[in-house]
């Protein structure tokens, strides 16, 4: 995969339409911090919980804007 296709974000999104295409996701968090992700990775770890949520049934994607998921804290993403 070469480094020009990273998608750069404001949020943290995890999105269907992403999902077995190993797509890396860049980040930036409104202070400024910047977290690089699989999506894959990233996907596989929190599918569980997305099934669960409205957003994910409703908008088959989930964001967040200020931080990556707790559940994504201390591990590896890339």
């Amino acid at each position: 995969m070469s480094k020009e296709n990273v998608i750069k974000s404001k949020r943290f999104v995890v999105r269907k339409s992403l999902v077995g295409k190993g797509q890396l996701v860049e980040f930036t968090n409104k202070k400024g911090e910047v977290v690089k992700y699989n999506h894959d990775v990233v996907f596989s770890i929190m599918e569980e919980g997305l099934e669960k949520l409205n957003c994910w049934a409703k908008y088959k994607s989930y964001t967040a804007s200020n931080n990556i998921p707790t559940i994504l804290r201390g591990k590896e993403l890339v």
